[in-house]
C-alpha cells in the first residue's frame, strides 16, 4: 500500500502588457540582456551570470532580492536557464534550476509581439508560463503577481526608453 499523492494538475498562465509607443525593435534589448533583470524586474535588486554564454542557450543566472515575511525580511533568490533564444521572433524561454522561494518545475516563454496603433509603431510583452504548483500559493495568486510583474516590467521599460530619448533630445 503506497500512500500515493494525487498530482495537481499544473498551473499555466499567460500575460501580456502592451508598450503603445516602444517599438517592439527597442524594447526586445532589455529582455535579450538575460543577466541584466534587476534592470526591469521589480523586487529584484541583483542579477548575474553563473555560467554559460551570454545570448546563448544553456546560460544561468542568478537573481535575487529582499522580501518580507511576517515582519521578518530575508533574501529570495532563484537560478533560471536559458533554454531557447529567438532573436528573429523576439522570443526566449527559461526554466528555473534552482530556488528558495518553491519551484519545483517552471517553464517561461517571453515574446515582444510588435503592434500599430493608429500609425505608432508599440508592441505588446506576452509573458506565459508552465509550473508544478508552488507550496504557499494559491495558483490565482501566483497569476496575479506574473500580471503584476509583467506591468511593472513594461512600465520600467517604457520609463527607461523615454529618459534615453529624452537624454537623445538633449
Amino acid at each position: 500500500m503506497g500512500s500515493e499523492v494525487q498530482a495537481e494538475p499544473k498551473w499555466e498562465g499567460k500575460t501580456s502588457a502592451e508598450l503603445k509607443t516602444s517599438p517592439p525593435q527597442e524594447v526586445w534589448p532589455f529582455l535579450a540582456d538575460f543577466c541584466n533583470l534587476h534592470r526591469i524586474f521589480p523586487g529584484v535588486e541583483t542579477c548575474s551570470q553563473v555560467e554559460g554564454v551570454p545570448g546563448q542557450p544553456g546560460l544561468i543566472r542568478y537573481c535575487a532580492g529582499p522580501a518580507t515575511d511576517n515582519d521578518e525580511t530575508t533574501v529570495k533568490w532563484v537560478k533560471e536557464k536559458l533554454i531557447a533564444v529567438d532573436p528573429i521572433k523576439r522570443c526566449l524561454s527559461y526554466e528555473v534550476v534552482d530556488s528558495n522561494m518553491g519551484f519545483k518545475s517552471y517553464v517561461a516563454t517571453i515574446q515582444v509581439v510588435p503592434v500599430k496603433n493608429n500609425d505608432e509603431e508599440g508592441c505588446v510583452i506576452e509573458w506565459s508560463f508552465v509550473c508544478d504548483p508552488m507550496e504557499g500559493w494559491r495558483g490565482e495568486d501566483f497569476r496575479s503577481y506574473v500580471e503584476a510583474t509583467i506591468q511593472g516590467m513594461a512600465k520600467k521599460i517604457e520609463d527607461a526608453l523615454l529618459s534615453s530619448s529624452t537624454s537623445a533630445a538633449v
